[in-house]
């Protein structure tokens, strides 16, 4: 059987909202997981004030969220060869939410 070159696709338009082009400020992200399901859910926390309201809720596959996460890092490197290495301080991981499963 002969196989048929691929049609090259037309480059992926998106569009933002203005809503969505504004924005939205997180220092904190819960991430809880199913077997089909990550979900994250973004928040701001303010000093003194002992609740914080999601901001956005982001709901994605596994192979998506695992797609996320190099597509994070690919970036993070980029940041770092170009700017410097980032500082994260162990203290403010705790502060702030983010912190790795063990």
């Amino acid at each position: 059987m002969e196989e048929k070159p691929l049609t090259p696709q037309p480059p992926l338009q998106i569009e933002v909202g203005e809503k969505e082009g504004e924005g939205i400020y997180s220092n904190f992200v819960m991430i809880i997981h199913s077997p089909s399901e990550f979900i994250l859910d973004f928040a701001r926390i303010m000093p003194g004030i002992p609740k914080a309201k999601v901001q956005a809720r982001i709901i994605m596959t596994p192979s998506h969220a695992k797609m996320l996460l190099k597509a994070l890092k690919d970036n993070i490197e980029k940041f770092e060869a170009k700017f410097g290495e980032i500082k994260v301080h162990e203290q403010e991981i705790k502060k702030i939410g983010f912190s790795p499963e063990k």
